[in-house]
């Protein structure tokens, strides 16, 4: 599952790392700690030459009233070419999601404690996404969900979930070209071993109103789940 990310990012930055991206396209708002229904950038199958802001929820097409409540922020790997709200946008309507980590939490007792999860090696991170239209003209809006599959070794302590995540550009693109439903089916898999990078950090992000650089600072783990220096 992945259910809170950041992005701190310039807009030089990510372009450096997704070259294929021409255009400005929208602000990019950097965020320690982004939400369900908030919006954040992607980039669309559709246009994959510029980054957009997109709403964290996937409204399907055929929403009566086009609410985003948050219920569709992820989307099972497991099965998605054949769910009612998934096998449209999977097929048409793919896109990555940019972010720098993503959080996950340990229960300890009745407390939740959190941890960032980001690549080892500092790149940004780039998750597997669909994305989804609803209404017309200015009522339009635009939504999208985060893929999920099984953990990685790293990930496996801590949850039972975790995003799709490409490790380069050349997966981001390949995700974003008209390739076949086996091609695609392929890149819903498990992150490499070793590629994360898991610190525990303050529980202040478990409340969407904070939203700081202390979010990303350390603090002492008593548990040493991941013995990571």
């Amino acid at each position: 599952m992945c259910g809170r990310y950041s992005l701190i990012a310039t807009e030089k930055e990510i372009k450096e790392q997704l070259t294929f991206i021409e255009e400005r396209g929208v602000t990019i708002r950097d965020s320690y700690n982004i939400a369900p229904t908030q919006t954040s950038a992607v980039v669309t199958n559709e246009e994959p030459y510029r980054l957009q802001n997109l709403s964290w929820g996937l409204i399907p097409s055929w929403s009566k009233d086009g609410k985003n409540q948050g219920r569709l922020i992820n989307a099972r790997s497991e099965g998605i070419f054949g769910k009612p709200s998934f096998r449209v946008p999977v097929r048409q309507k793919r896109c990555v999601v940019i972010g720098d980590s993503f959080y996950e939490w340990r229960r300890e007792g009745k407390e939740k404690i959190p941890y960032r999860i980001l690549p080892a090696d500092g790149s940004l991170l780039f998750m597997a996404g669909i994305w989804e239209e609803w209404g017309y003209d200015e009522d339009k809006k635009r939504t999208f969900s985060v893929i999920t599959t099984e953990p990685n070794a790293e990930i496996k302590p801590l949850h039972n979930r975790s995003p799709v995540v490409f490790t380069d550009e050349a997966e981001c693109l390949f995700w974003l070209e008209n390739n076949s439903l086996e091609e695609i089916a392929e890149m819903l898999k498990p992150t490499p071993d070793a590629y994360f990078k898991i610190y525990r950090v303050s529980q202040m992000v478990n409340s969407v109103r904070n939203n700081s650089p202390h979010l990303h600072e350390p603090v002492p783990d008593e548990a040493d789940l991941f013995n990571q220096s």
